[in-house]
C-alpha cells in the first residue's frame, strides 16, 4: 500500500529519531503491520493493540536470525562460540571474524542492525503509552520498553530517547548508562501492579508478567555495578544493598511456582513451562537450532563451541550431552556422528562424519569443531529469553557478592540443588566458579558476553583465535550513522 507524505514523514521520523534529523518525500512502500498518521500539531494516537503486537514481535530481534541480533552480539564475541569459515562458507565479508577477534568498529553491519531494532522497539512502546492504552497494555509496554532499554544499556552504554510529539528536526536526547538504568528500574516498578502474575501453571510465557518484571529487575541489579561504574571496564564494586535487591526479586520470581526442570533439554524441546518465564515463539524454528549442524544432518555447517569451553563440563553432567534415541543427540556433539539406526553421517568426502575439537577462524575442514544443539529441529516451542535456572544462579551469585541469604539457603545449597538435578557432582562454590557454572547451565542462550563483562573476563582474558585485550570492547560503538546524525552522542571510548 502506498502511503502519503505525512505518513512517510512519521515512519522515517521513527527511524530518524535514532539516526537522522530528516528524510525526503520519496514515495515508499511499507510493509509494517500498522500505520501512523500525524496531526498538524503533533502525535496522533496509534492502534494500541496492533502496535503492542509489533512490540512483542521485536523480541525476535533479541533472538536474531542466523547468529544475528542481541544474541548474535553476545555469543560470537564470547568464549562459548565461534562462527568459523570453511572454504568460503560463513565468510560473510568477515563480520563474524571481527566479532570473535574483538576487532569490530562503528561501521559493523550487525551492530547497526541490532541498534536499529532495539531502538525501534523502544519507540513502539513510547507510541503505545501516548495512545490511551488500558492499564495492562501500558504496563506491558513499559515492561517491554525496559527490556529493550536493558539491552541497549548493556551493549552500548547510551540510550537515545525521542518523545512522540517531537518532530524529526529535533535531535533525540541521549541518556547516560546510569540514567537509563534508573529509568528502566522505575518503569518496571511502576508497571508491576498492572501486569498478570506469571507462573508455570496458568501464565502465557510469551507475554510479559510480574514474574518477568521481577526477573528483569534481578538482572538489572546483578549488573548495576557494571552499569554505574565510572570506568565501563571496571573494576566493579558490588554493593550489598543491590545484591539484596537481586535476592528480593529472585525470591519474588520463585513465589509464582517455578521449579527446575528434571530433564534439562525439556526446557527447549517440550511444552514444559516449569522454568519458562519469557519465550519468543514467532520465529522460524531453524534459527539458533540447527544451522551449526553439518549439511548431512540437515544444517548449514555454521557455529561451533570452543575446546576450552567444552572442557569446563564433566561427562556425567546431563547438560553436556543427552541422547534419548541413540542418534544425533543434544548438547555438545563431538566425535563420530551416527543416525538413530546406527549408520554414520558422512562428511563431504563421503567418509564418516567425526567432529573434531580443533577449530580455526578460517581454513577449516567441513567437520571441524564441536557442535551445540539445544533445540530440536522439529521443535516449535520458541526461544527461551528468561528462565528460572538463571534466577537461581543470580541469587547464588548475589549471596556470594555480599547479599543476605533468605529462606535458609546459601550459595552452596542453591548450586548443589541445581547440579544434583543436572546429574553433576558437588563442587565448592565461590565467586570464581560461578561464571563457569552459569556457562554450564545457560550456554548459547544469548547472555554470555554480559556475564563475562560482569566477571571481568571479557576483555582481560584470551581464548582460541581471540588475543585482543582491549578494555574499550566492553561496550559496542554507537553506530556511525547515529553518530553522524545526532550531536548529542559521544562515541564510546576507543572508537573513532
Amino acid at each position: 500500500m502506498k502511503k502519503n507524505y505525512k505518513y512517510i514523514l512519521i515512519v522515517c521520523g521513527l527511524v530518524a529519531g535514532f539516526f537522522m534529523p530528516g528524510c525526503t518525500d520519496l514515495e515508499v512502500e511499507f510493509n509494517d503491520s500498522y500505520f501512523v498518521e500525524q496531526s498538524d500539531d503533533g502525535f496522533s494516537a496509534v492502534d494500541v493493540a496492533a502496535v503492542l503486537n509489533s512490540a512483542y514481535g521485536k523480541l525476535g530481534d533479541i533472538v536474531g536470525s542466523s547468529y544475528t541480533g542481541v544474541a548474535g552480539l553476545n555469543e560470537p564475541t564470547s568464549d562459548e562460540m565461534i562462527i568459523p569459515t570453511r572454504a568460503t562458507d560463513w565468510g560473510n565479508g568477515g563480520v563474524f571474524r571481527l566479532l570473535h577477534t574483538h576487532t569490530w568498529d562503528p561501521a559493523h553491519t550487525y551492530i547497526l542492525d541490532t541498534w536499529d531494532d532495539l531502538n525501534v522497539g523502544v519507540y513502539y512502546c513510547t507510541q503505545i503509552l501516548a495512545s490511551n492504552p488500558s492499564a495492562q497494555q501500558a504496563a506491558e509496554a513499559k515492561t517491554l520498553r525496559a527490556y529493550f532499554m536493558y539491552h541497549i544499556i548493556d551493549l552500548f552504554g547510551q540510550v537515545p530517547f525521542r518523545e512522540v510529539n517531537q518532530g524529526v528536526d529535533v535531535y533525540p536526547a541521549v541518556w547516560t548508562r546510569s540514567a537509563a538504568f534508573d529509568y528502566a528500574v522505575s518503569e518496571l516498578e511502576s508497571a508491576m501492579a498492572d501486569l498478570p502474575d506469571g507462573g508455570p501453571e496458568s501464565a502465557d510465557p510469551t507475554q510479559v508478567s510480574k514474574a518477568f518484571a521481577h526477573a528483569l529487575l534481578a538482572k538489572l541489579y546483578i549488573n548495576k555495578a557494571v552499569y554505574k561504574a565510572d570506568n565501563p571496564a571496571g573494576p566493579y564494586s558490588f554493593d550489598a544493598a543491590d545484591m539484596n535487591k537481586v535476592i528480593e526479586h529472585c525470591d519474588a520470581v520463585e513465589s509464582y511456582g517455578f521449579e527446575l526442570e528434571a530433564n534439562y533439554f525439556d526446557n527447549f524441546n517440550q511444552n514444559s513451562k516449569k522454568e519458562k518465564i519469557l519465550t519468543y515463539t514467532r520465529w522460524w524454528n531453524g534459527m539458533w537450532i540447527w544451522p551449526q549442524l553439518h549439511n548431512s544432518q540437515g544444517g548449514w555447517n555454521g557455529a561451533t563451541t570452543l575446546g576450552s569451553f567444552y572442557d569446563i563440563f564433566e561427562d556425567n553432567d546431563n547438560r553436556f550431552y543427552y541422547n534419548p534415541d541413540g542418534g544425533r543427540g543434544f548438547g555438545f556433539l563431538a566425535g563420530a556422528q551416527t543416525k538413530s539406526d546406527g549408520t554414520p553421517y558422512l562428511n563431504r568426502s563421503g567418509e564418516p562424519l567425526v567432529y573434531t575439537r580443533e577449530i580455526l577462524l578460517s581454513g577449516n575442514t567441513d567437520y571441524a569443531g564441536i557442535r551445540v544443539l539445544k533445540y530440536d529441529p522439529d521443535s516449535d516451542d520458541g526461544f527461551v529469553l528468561m528462565r528460572y535456572a538463571d534466577i537461581r544462579l543470580m541469587k547464588a551469585e548475589a549471596i556470594l557478592r555480599g547479599g543476605a541469604p533468605t529462606g535458609g539457603e546459601t550459595a552452596q545449597s542453591i548450586v548443589d540443588e541445581l547440579r544434583t538435578i543436572r546429574g553433576a557432582s558437588s563442587i565448592s562454590v565461590n565467586i570464581d566458579m560461578m561464571l563457569d557454572e552459569r556457562g554450564r547451565e545457560l550456554y548459547w542462550e544469548g547472555m554470555r558476553r554480559t556475564d563475562q563483562v560482569r566477571f571481568e573476563t571479557f576483555t582481560k582474558t584470551t581464548w582460541e583465535s581471540k588475543s585482543v585485550l582491549d578494555d574499550n570492547m566492553v561496550l559496542f560503538p554507537i553506530p556511525q550513522r547515529a553518530m553522524d546524525s545526532n550531536p548529542n552522542f559521544t562515541q564510546n571510548a576507543g572508537y573513532k
